[in-house]
């Protein structure tokens, strides 16, 4: 862990176990992963960003758990699920989903198939 993922914990401490799995499970499952922590999020690349861990308010206060962490990827496609806590098209065929996660047991086969697949997707981006 570097200290500058430690600083952006800073204030969501219960949070940073939740980053850690997550963390842990993407670097055990992708290959050469280049981390960048920015303001506002930790976010993941391989050759092109592929996913990020950030406190986006992406339900409503009384709907978040407590602690949280948003984790957003990027497919070709819309998912729909239950899970998926918010979805954009920011560019046609590319769409960003938002999942808010409360427990590190939400970093789960599910999530991790999702961002497996936007990774790969991010490899075959110009």
């Amino acid at each position: 862990m570097t200290m500058d993922e430690l600083l952006f914990f800073n204030g969501h401490s219960a949070a940073l176990s939740l980053y850690e799995k997550l963390k842990e499970s993407i670097l055990s499952q992708v290959p050469d992963v280049r981390i960048e922590v920015r303001k506002t999020q930790i976010s993941f690349f391989t050759k092109h960003l592929f996913a990020a861990a950030s406190f986006a308010p992406v339900r409503k206060a009384k709907d978040r758990p407590e602690p949280f962490l948003t984790v957003t990827f990027g497919l070709p496609y819309q998912v729909l699920s239950n899970r998926i806590d918010a979805a954009a098209e920011p560019y046609p065929g590319r769409w960003t989903h938002h999942v808010m996660i409360g427990s590190a047991g939400e970093v789960d086969a599910e999530l991790m198939g999702w961002v497996l697949e936007a990774a790969a997707f991010s490899c075959g981006k110009r």
